[in-house]
């Protein structure tokens, strides 16, 4: 149901195992008209994407520990209250350097059907377990095309 109010306490919404860490919904595309999804996500060490670009705008708010963006050619290091926003069409990707929560907005919405769609459905609100596996990020930068990201593999 879209254009209504959406609240979500701890441990509500959908949440996902994507890339090693736990990303959760707290607004979705399809509850906000399409015009916003928000992501809570708890990320580990060295995780996070490859490199990409959206069709949208793209917020992020560190909660806990800290994050190194890289948005075009600028390394950015963010801690606990930094803010960073981040405009349509910008490469970019982010590497937490230690345990770190950090609160995404995507504007316009849609990035939480491509994370439930890549990722694993999170039976509990943890970290899932360590994967002795890399990533198959030739199913991310499949499946990122059709929800507005474009993706630039590791050479």
């Amino acid at each position: 149901m879209a254009n209504k109010v959406v609240v979500r306490k701890p441990g509500e919404g959908d949440a996902f195992w994507v890339l090693g860490g736990l990303y959760e919904v707290k607004a979705a595309s399809g509850e906000t008209n399409g015009s916003v999804t928000v992501m809570h996500m708890t990320l580990p060490p060295g995780s996070g994407p490859p490199l990409h670009t959206h069709a949208g705008g793209e917020i992020a708010y560190v909660l806990e520990g800290t994050v190194r963006l890289q948005i075009g050619e600028e390394s950015v290091e963010a801690g606990p209250d930094s803010f960073v926003y981040i405009p349509e069409g910008t490469l970019e990707t982010f590497e937490p350097t230690s345990t770190a929560r950090v609160l995404f907005v995507y504007l316009p919405g849609g990035l939480d059907e491509f994370f439930a769609e890549v990722g694993e459905r999170a039976p509990s609100r943890e970290l899932p377990p360590p994967s002795d596996s890399p990533p198959d990020v030739d199913r991310l930068v499949a499946a990122a095309g059709k929800y507005g990201v474009q993706m630039r593999p590791p050479a």
